[in-house]
């Protein structure tokens, strides 16, 4: 590492309202604690001083504390100094990277946790920071492409599926380096495992209207899913979806404020009126109230069955639904990755694709013989 990225040790003072002064080191950046199992900028020494000494006891006995204090942070220094240059720290090197890997786990989206299960169930329990060295990350990659899925008869996990947790796990990686849990960039040394091209499936108009014009056992659901079409939302983000989100935009019109739920990217998206038909009368909350991930399972399924809809699609297809129809109405490419909230116009380019195949197919399907 680089001589400035060395974290500075303060020794700080804190009045309490006792009166007493309260000792404490502020780290920056901040290091792994390995009490609290997280990065932390503050350790509290658990010594105090006299704020206003009276006599030379009590300013003697705030020279000896001060000098104690004094000590400690120079062995903190000294610690992290020396593991910059290679020795490491043991207290670190014992810290539980389960933790770690856990509580960024809660702070992200739902494909973390799924891989912090995985990851939990290789590793039997228990995985320190010194476990985690370029074998361990190679077998649990092998781990990853080995996996079977029980909903689908055991079935070996999609490719796409496997890159996407391999992809998590070594983003993980990456930050527990960046913050000075690992001394070294293991992803360096690991190889990643190749996406294939998906296969998109989505919804064509007259099968929309088909699925409107379809009684539903779930009216959240059907509204939920109509709402999809028209706006290209996830679920994750419907689902967190509130009455505060919808406001009037200057046009006139209304339009959705939202933090999406799996990129944390901040939006503000245009919303139609019917729409906003789709969403009922407004009122606190969560607009759709009642709505679940189950929902979007054997309800939506049944549902499609009921509108004699056959292909196979899941309810993140009627986001592709709505990237689609933008895309052959004639939006061009980077309004469509705005309106989908994508952080990268390269993730959009596979919709464009889809709408020249659709184009091609229908060139080739006017024959004179």
């Amino acid at each position: 590492m680089k001589a400035s990225s060395i974290s500075k040790v303060t020794l700080r003072q804190e009045k309490l309202k006792s009166g007493k002064l309260s000792l404490n080191l502020d780290f920056y950046p901040p290091i792994w604690n390995p009490n609290i199992k997280k990065m932390s900028r503050r350790e509290f020494l658990g010594l105090y001083l006299i704020a206003e000494p009276q006599d030379k006891f009590e300013m003697d006995y705030n020279e000896a504390i001060l000098i104690k204090a004094r000590g400690i942070r120079a062995q903190r220094e000294m610690a992290i100094i020396n593991e910059e240059f290679g020795f490491i720290d043991k207290t670190k090197k014992h810290a539980d990277f389960l933790s770690y890997f856990e509580n960024k786990a809660k702070s992200k989206y739902q494909k973390w946790e799924i891989v912090y299960k995985h990851f939990c169930e290789f590793t039997n329990g228990r995985c320190l920071i010194k476990d985690v060295t370029i074998g361990l990350c190679n077998d649990f990659r092998s781990h990853i492409l080995s996996l079977r899925v029980k909903k689908k008869k055991y079935a070996k996990i999609a490719t796409n599926s496997a890159a996407g947790y391999w992809s998590t796990f070594r983003a993980l990686l990456k930050m527990a380096y960046k913050e000075g849990l690992l001394n070294e960039n293991i992803n360096d040394h690991l190889e990643s495992i190749d996406w294939e091209e998906p296969k998109i499936n989505f919804l064509e108009i007259e099968e929309i209207k088909k699925l409107a014009a379809t009684p539903c056992k779930v009216d959240v659901l059907k509204r939920a899913s109509l709402f999809a079409c028209l706006t290209g939302l996830r679920i994750s983000d419907i689902l967190q979806l509130k009455w505060d989100n919808i406001e009037m935009s200057p046009d006139g019109g209304h339009c959705m404020r939202i933090c999406t739920q799996k990129t944390k990217t901040q939006a503000t998206l245009p919303l139609s009126e019917e729409a906003l038909s789709y969403c009922g009368e407004p009122s606190r909350g969560l607009v759709f109230k009642g709505l679940s991930r189950a929902h979007t399972r054997e309800p939506f399924k049944s549902w499609l069955k009921a509108a004699g809809i056959t292909k196979k699609i899941t309810f993140h297809g009627l986001r592709h639904t709505y990237a689609t129809l933008l895309i052959t109405n004639g939006t061009d490419i980077y309004t469509v990755s705005k309106m989908l909230t994508h952080k990268n116009v390269a993730t959009t380019q596979i919709y464009a694709e889809v709408v020249n195949q659709k184009k091609r197919d229908a060139a080739n399907s006017i024959t004179l013989k």
